[in-house]
């Protein structure tokens, strides 16, 4: 499922968009400050990554830090995806760049 920054980005921000009922202005908007996302859209947008992208989101990466932006979640992604190729299962990566390292 090999997907480029841009391509989750952009897939991101239409999930978002689903979601929230509403555009999101930039990827580094904070998205639970700005209400796009509360704890019942974060729950579907972990859902959505599991899915989409065929990572295991553990209890250690549910820091809002990995998921208060487009970017953010972007970096989550990738380097979770990262992990697992390396030969680390799919919950191995260390936080994403930006979160708290837990």
């Amino acid at each position: 499922m090999p997907s480029s920054a841009a391509v989750i980005e952009r897939d991101l921000l239409q999930f978002l968009e689903t979601v929230a009922r509403e555009s999101v202005r930039g990827p580094d908007d904070d998205l639970f400050a700005g209400g796009y996302l509360n704890s019942l859209g974060a729950l579907e947008l972990v859902a959505f990554l599991e899915g989409q992208y065929g990572i295991a989101v553990e209890v250690e990466d549910l820091d809002l830090d990995n998921f208060r932006s487009v970017t953010r979640i972007v970096d989550f992604v990738l380097a979770k995806r990262s992990a697992r190729e390396q030969g680390g299962s799919p919950g191995a990566a260390a936080a994403a760049p930006g979160g708290s390292g837990r």
